[in-house]
């Protein structure tokens, strides 16, 4: 579908809240936003970058409900140190570890939306940004659960290799950015591997370009972006009921 509108803009009327699932016993607090009928919906889990979970992803998030999907967006700052966290965040990402915390709180996140009454829970995907999208491929890595990913402007994982395991990709990465190359590496990979993917790497674009309330917002490369993913997460994912 062609949509030329901000990603804040819903497309259908949606149900949004905050709401808490469990990790190690303990609530983890996040957004969550759902279309405003009957499922079941397939699920998405959204990763903000290192601005958290701001005004922009509960933007995103609710742009998901509008079409048809139950989308979870975790605060992976929540009751935390911010900086502590970044730190920590910062070494997961350049380690590349396709197993460490940040990854448990997903899969936790993933455990609570497809128990969902209204979620489909064989249909389930993830969408992250720039430290977001590095954390979705690293766990769609080792999460059979996962039937397709949107990661933007991410790096990968070590080794390479590790990405031969995972499901369906749709990324978005800038021309002008540190993760130009790694996209390129991940196209190269995902093709030698047979995984289905839709790499794009846009000109003249630079990071966090989808961000709309950024200074570097692209609404070109965005639109096209959203309209790459619906059409991926249609085709893996399907609609309501």
């Amino acid at each position: 579908m062609s949509d030329a509108r901000s990603p804040e803009t819903p497309l259908s009327p949606t149900a949004a809240e905050t709401v808490r699932f469990p990790l190690r016993g303990q609530p983890r607090a996040a957004y969550y936003a759902r279309p405003d009928s009957a499922g079941p919906f397939p699920g998405v889990v959204v990763i903000h970058e290192a601005f958290g979970l701001n005004q922009n992803i509960r933007d995103v998030t609710r742009r998901f409900a509008g079409a048809g999907y139950a989308a979870l967006a975790v605060d992976l700052f929540a009751g935390r140190n911010p900086a502590v966290c970044m730190a920590r965040f910062i070494g997961q990402m350049l380690s590349g570890s396709t197993d460490n915390s940040s990854i448990d709180e997903f899969k936790a996140a993933l455990d609570w939306l497809g128990a969902r009454p209204e979620v489909s829970g064989s249909r389930l995907g993830a969408v992250g940004f720039c430290m977001g999208g590095t954390f979705a491929i690293a766990w769609a890595c080792s999460d059979q659960r996962l039937q397709v990913i949107a990661p933007f402007y991410a790096r990968n994982p070590r080794p390479l290799e590790a990405t031969r395991r995972m499901c369906p990709v749709v990324g978005s990465y800038p021309d002008r950015d540190f993760t130009t190359e790694p996209g390129r590496k991940l196209d190269a990979e995902l093709t030698t591997a047979s995984i289905p993917h839709d790499i794009k790497i846009y000109p003249n674009t630079k990071h966090s370009f989808f961000n709309d309330r950024g200074a570097t917002h692209d609404p070109a490369a965005s639109a096209d972006a959203w309209q790459r993913i619906m059409t991926y997460f249609s085709e893996r994912l399907g609609t309501a009921g």
